[in-house]
């Protein structure tokens, strides 16, 4: 049932309630015509101007003063019809927009029914002194209700625009969580990048320029130009399948780094050594990492290095409370001065895949002196970058 329903069965209700206590208290004519004038009267005023704007919150004098000289009528008529004060304060209150207004509307109808029972007990000194009384009493107990509801009402306005002010905090921080989602994403996809298709691109290069250096006999460098192809286009798929888990075939990181250093040796001719030490286990994702810094240090050797052997290390970290892994990766190239070198995906980015997981990294270099590149890792992470995808180096 609708509010405006529930305002007419409140309305009538209190009509009929009102009129079967004139009808039964066996008045004279004149104080019955009275009491059902005034039953009349409420009925009237709420057809005519409660109705259609109680639904739509209109402010309205002329339903407070009808309904105020209603209940006024009616108790002049018979003195148990005060009771219609019951419907009249609220309607007060409802159709008031201000405070101020809900104030004078109530004392309309306690002056008006005072009046009514005025005329209807008389005019005594005792009979004022109880109209006073009982009009004060339902003033009073009108006021203290209105003003609790309307607090009531006020803090419920106030929680609701609190509630649509952190609905607002939410979706901000929602949307802020989904940039720097989308930045952090963007920056793993460049390292991925750099650290896998940008490596096999840059050996392809080379393998092309070697290519047209040996005339003679270049099937073996186009055979290698091929599978350098086949390694890059299988890493783009590798990244773009989102969710996929490190592929060793099988091989786990022994293998990986095996395949990888024997693919750095037939590209570049540089005898590439590898050592790991007994016991070293890793979770999935360490082992990624250590993959992708083992090449990122391969192709920095084959870019920078000018070296003739690449030795690789893999083994545990001494000290410290907890298993750390230790990836040494060291040339006898001609060496750079770290404080120097250029700015990069190089050593920074695998300080930034470290720094990550809780790693360090740690160069050692000097022009002429080859190059030495530490890096420490937990031996059990998290997932650092979310969704890893990563294929073992052909």
């Amino acid at each position: 049932m609708t509010a405006r329903r529930w305002w007419w069965v409140a309305v009538l209700g209190m009509a009929a309630l009102a009129g079967a206590l004139a009808v039964l208290s066996l008045q004279t004519p004149w104080r019955l015509a009275l009491a059902l004038t005034g039953i009349g009267m409420l009925i009237a005023s709420w057809a005519l101007w409660g109705d259609r704007r109680v639904m739509a919150g209109e402010t309205s004098v002329a339903v407070i003063l009808g309904v105020a000289l209603a209940a006024g009528t009616a108790t002049a008529g018979f003195a148990s019809l005060a009771i219609l004060q019951a419907i009249a304060y609220p309607i007060a209150w409802v159709f008031s927009s201000r405070l101020r207004d809900a104030l004078l509307a109530n004392l309309a109808v306690a002056l008006a029914v005072g009046v009514g029972f005025a005329a209807s007990i008389g005019t005594e000194p005792d009979d004022l002194r109880q109209i006073v009384f009982t009009q004060s009493l339902a003033l009073g107990f009108s006021l203290a209700m209105g003003f609790w509801i309307s607090r009531m009402t006020e803090l419920g306005e106030e929680r609701g625009r609190l509630l649509v002010e952190l609905q607002g905090a939410q979706e901000q921080i929602a949307a802020l969580n989904r940039e720097a989602g989308a930045a952090a994403e963007g920056e793993r996809l460049a390292r991925e990048l750099h650290d896998t298709i940008a490596q096999d691109l840059t050996g392809l290069v080379m393998l092309a320029q070697r290519a047209r250096r040996e005339a003679a006999a270049p099937d073996g460098t186009l055979a290698m130009i091929e599978e350098g192809a086949r390694a890059a286009l299988g890493e783009t798929r590798a990244l773009v399948a989102a969710g996929a888990a490190l592929d060793t075939d099988g091989l786990g990181l022994d293998g990986a780094l095996q395949r990888l250093a024997e693919r750095f040796e037939r590209e570049t001719g540089v005898a590439v050594s590898l050592a790991i030490d007994e016991g070293v286990a890793l979770s999935r994702d360490a082992e990624v990492v250590v993959l992708r810094c083992a090449q990122e240090a391969l192709s920095n050797a084959r870019k920078h290095a000018r070296a003739r052997q690449v030795v690789l290390d893999v083994g545990i970290a001494e000290g410290g409370p907890e298993r750390r892994i230790r990836l040494t990766v060291s040339d006898d190239g001609i060496g750079f001065d770290p404080d120097s070198a250029p700015a990069g995906f190089g050593l920074s980015g695998m300080n930034e895949r470290l720094a990550l997981v809780g790693g360090t990294l740690r160069a050692t270099s000097a022009p002429g002196a080859g190059t030495v590149i530490v890096a420490e890792l937990p031996a059990s992470i998290p997932n650092p970058t979310g969704a890893s995808t990563m294929e073992a180096p052909r």
